[in-house]
């Protein structure tokens, strides 16, 4: 379905074509159209699907439908969404598809001063895309007022819920209109995420574009079983066998970050680290330098793993699995966007084999194994037999032996206590 089928003003339609926007993806045909009737919305689509345009182009249309002047401090439009980088990455996109239109966009986030942003809100901005935190503190200074807030967009609401912002997120709808349009988006669905819709939605309709928690059709899974002292050995070589570039690498926490980078760097390999003691200068020059290739690898902890929009991004590598399920959905969804091609490489270690068995399970299937030679690791299913198989064939000399309590042994090798031999 084209974007010339929606009958949109001219200008918006000649800025979608300058943005390269022809084709509708499958959460644009079936959400522009009601979202343009004035419907309240629950999306469900997974990362990398064209939610922005989604939520975006009908909001616009309508804002040129009913023309009104913009007004000091009084936005008309608000998108709410988690992390710096979403909302900085969202307020691009819009000024896009709003560059000949008679609408300001601004973005309001953490991590920088305020003057700026609380100047714009003073003149006058008709859209506002924030994250809660930072919107709060300019309504606690005066330089927002959200009465006359008409359209609102929760943008990636299942990670805000996951982020603790649900009271904030409710606080701040209490001050928008009564009547008002309210599109909610997330990339995947729980019992929060319908919670929230239930409390802050109308008369709503829910679109489903996918199978509910799932990656992308496109995306290609692989899992490399490795020791966890092994890996960074292990992600060396296969940059080198592979020639990979512009790979883009989750770990669980920020020191796992910062050690990858360290022994990247002894290796003279050109990376750079995107996590929350990162200043937002020093992250926006990191997502900058990479997006334009100076990079060869990014490390990312969660903070990054929304709102990265990287054109041809092959490869993403997760590091250290997830300790949410649902955060690996969202991980791997910077690569395979938009009907593009993607492979998702997970190392695990023994450790991590039953965070991979929740993953699979959410995702109904199996992810492919690829044992790399030298690299193999048994599981710890096997490790735990083969203790097993030792101590009750009476392998051990001593006058008395460890017995393993299988049935009870959280941790592969941890020991009951002796009990002495007859």
């Amino acid at each position: 379905m084209q974007f010339s089928s929606l009958d949109l003003a001219p200008d918006l339609l000649r800025a979608l074509a300058e943005c390269g926007y022809n084709e509708m993806t499958s959460v644009q045909a079936q959400a522009i159209v009601p979202a343009r009737r004035g419907k309240d919305l629950q999306v469900t689509a997974q990362t990398g699907t064209g939610k922005t345009a989604a939520f975006a182009i009908p909001l616009l249309q309508r804002m040129l439908d009913t023309p009104k002047a913009t007004a000091e401090r009084r936005p008309r439009a608000l998108i709410l969404t988690p992390t710096r980088e979403l909302a900085e990455q969202i307020a691009n996109a819009i000024s896009g598809y709003a560059q000949f239109l008679p609408v300001s966009v601004t973005a309001l986030y953490g991590g920088v001063k305020m003057g700026g942003q609380a100047s714009k809100l003073t003149a006058g901005v008709d859209m506002v895309i924030s994250t809660p935190g930072r919107l709060l503190e300019h309504l606690a200074l005066g330089n927002v007022i959200l009465s006359d807030v008409e359209f609102v967009v929760l943008d990636e609401a299942d990670r805000m819920l996951d982020m603790g912002f649900s009271a904030d997120v409710l606080k701040l709808l209490q001050m928008t209109a009564t009547k008002r349009q309210t599109l909610l988006f997330s990339a995947t669905t729980s019992p929060a995420v319908n919670e929230l819709s239930h409390k802050i939605l109308h008369n709503h309709q829910q679109i489903r574009v996918a199978k509910t928690n799932s990656a992308a059709d496109t995306v290609n899974h692989v899992v490399y079983p490795v020791e966890e002292n092994r890996k960074i050995e292990l992600f060396e070589q296969l940059l080198a066998e592979h020639n990979w570039f512009q790979v883009l690498v989750f770990t669980s926490t920020k020191e796992q970050a910062d050690q990858l980078l360290a022994g990247l760097q002894q290796r003279k390999i050109d990376a750079a680290v995107c996590h929350g003691d990162k200043s937002q200068g020093a992250r926006r020059r990191a997502i900058a330098d990479f997006k334009t290739a100076k990079l060869q690898v990014l490390i990312a902890t969660e903070v990054a793993a929304r709102g990265l929009d990287i054109q041809g991004l092959d490869y993403v590598v997760n590091f250290n699995l997830p300790y949410l399920p649902e955060d690996y959905v969202h991980r791997i969804g910077r690569t395979g966007r938009a009907g593009a091609a993607g492979t998702a490489i997970s190392f695990v270690s023994r450790e991590e084999e039953q965070s991979l068995e929740r993953i699979q399970k959410l995702m109904g299937s199996t992810i492919k194994r690829v044992i790399k030679p030298g690299f193999d690791v048994s599981n710890r299913g096997s490790l735990l037999k083969s203790i097993s198989r030792k101590v009750l064939t009476g392998r051990s000399n001593k006058a008395t032996e460890t017995v393993i309590d299988l049935a009870s042994s959280g941790k592969a090798g941890r020991k009951a206590k002796p009990q002495r031999t007859k």
